[in-house]
C-alpha cells in the first residue's frame, strides 16, 4: 500500500491550540506545520493537501503537487488573492461551532442596540439612575441580513426566535421559509426597510467597499431605533471605514458593532475606539475551533481519497 501523501499547514493560530489539535491528527500521514521552526524549511514537493489561513504568498511555488486546498475559516478571499494559485478545489470551513458563535455575536449585538445598552452603560459610569422610556420591542425592529449562506441563514433564524422582524439579501435570489428575501436588483427596497443592517457577506470584487456612504444613506431613517444601526462580522474589506465614521458622526447611523476592519488590528488612532455608540471586537465573532477544523479537513480528505465528492467547495467565479 502506498504511503499517504503529506498535508502542509500554514495557519496563523494560537500555538497552544495548534499543538493540542494536531496531537493525534492525520494518523499515518506526515504533517508539515510551517509555523514550527523545524518544519519551516521542509520540502513541500510531495504535499497533496494544504490547510491555510493567510499563508505565505510563496507557498505554491514550494508545494507544486497539491490536490486540494482547505481554508482555515469560513472566508476564502485570503486564498483567492494569492499569486500562483493552482487550479485545484478550494474547500471552506463549515462547522456547527463556528456557525453558532457567529449567530451568538449577531444576536447579542442586535439585542445590545435594541435595549440601548450603550446609553445605560454611560449612565452607570456617571452613576445616573434613569429608565429610558418607550423602548421598542424586537418585533418593532426590522433586521436586514446581507449574506444568506450558512452563517447568514443561521443568524436570521435565531434573530427570528428572539422576535425580530428579519429580512434577507443576497446577490442571487434565495428562498428561505418564513422570511422575505431580496436580490441585487432590489437592494434599495431591502435597505429602505432595514433598521439594523447585519453584514455577513464574503469578500469579492462585488462586495469590496460595498458598505459606504451611499448605502448607509439608503437605510431606513426614523424607525423604532431612531437611526439605523450597522453590524459587520463578515469581511473588513467590504466596508469603507472612513464612510462608517462619517455616517456615525453625522447621525446617518445611530450606532455600529464591528468585528472586522479594512486593516487589522484596528489602528490605535482610529476614531472608532472612542465612540460610545460603537462596539468593537477583534475579529473574534466566530473564531475557528482548531480541533473542529482539523476534524473537518480529515473528513474531507477521507471523502476525496475514497472517490467521493468534496463538500463546501468554493465557486471561484462567485468568490465563495
Amino acid at each position: 500500500m502506498s504511503a499517504k501523501r503529506p498535508v502542509v499547514i500554514d495557519l496563523k493560530f494560537s500555538r497552544v491550540a495548534m499543538d493540542e489539535a494536531l496531537k493525534d491528527a492525520f494518523p499515518d500521514r506526515e504533517v508539515i506545520d510551517l509555523a514550527r521552526p523545524d518544519h519551516a524549511g521542509r520540502d513541500l514537493g510531495s504535499a497533496a493537501y494544504a490547510l491555510l489561513w493567510k499563508p505565505d504568498p510563496a507557498l505554491f511555488k514550494r508545494a507544486t503537487a497539491l490536490e486540494v486546498l482547505f481554508s482555515g475559516g469560513a472566508g476564502v478571499d485570503h486564498i483567492l488573492a494569492l499569486p500562483d494559485l493552482p487550479d485545484r478545489p478550494i474547500v471552506r470551513f463549515v462547522d456547527r461551532s463556528l456557525t453558532d458563535r457567529m449567530s451568538e455575536w449577531v444576536v447579542m449585538n442586535c439585542l445590545y442596540h435594541l435595549r440601548q445598552m450603550a446609553a445605560y452603560q454611560k449612565q452607570q459610569r456617571e452613576k445616573i439612575w434613569h429608565e429610558i422610556p418607550l423602548q421598542p420591542e424586537a418585533r418593532d425592529v426590522t433586521v436586514g441580513v446581507m449574506g444568506l449562506g450558512v452563517l447568514g441563514e443561521d443568524a436570521a433564524r435565531k434573530l427570528k426566535v428572539m422576535g425580530f422582524n428579519v429580512i434577507g439579501w443576497s446577490r442571487r435570489k434565495k428562498t428561505l421559509e418564513g422570511m422575505e428575501t431580496f436580490d441585487e436588483d432590489h437592494m434599495d427596497d431591502f435597505l429602505a426597510r432595514t433598521d439594523i443592517l447585519v453584514g455577513l457577506l464574503p469578500l469579492t470584487s462585488e462586495t469590496r467597499g460595498l458598505y459606504d456612504s451611499s448605502l448607509f444613506a439608503r437605510l431606513r431613517q426614523g424607525g423604532p431605533l431612531g437611526k439605523p444601526v450597522f453590524l459587520n462580522a463578515g469581511r473588513g474589506g467590504s466596508q469603507v471605514e472612513a464612510d462608517v465614521i462619517i455616517a456615525l458622526q453625522k447621525g446617518v447611523l445611530g450606532a455600529a458593532s464591528l468585528d472586522v476592519f479594512e486593516k487589522e488590528p484596528l489602528a490605535a488612532d482610529s476614531p472608532l475606539w472612542a465612540m460610545e455608540n460603537v462596539v468593537i471586537t477583534p475579529h473574534a465573532a466566530a473564531a475557528s475551533d482548531v480541533s473542529a477544523l482539523i476534524r473537518h479537513v480529515e473528513a474531507q480528505i477521507h471523502r476525496f481519497e475514497a472517490g467521493e465528492p468534496l463538500e463546501h467547495v468554493v465557486d471561484r467565479w462567485a468568490g465563495y
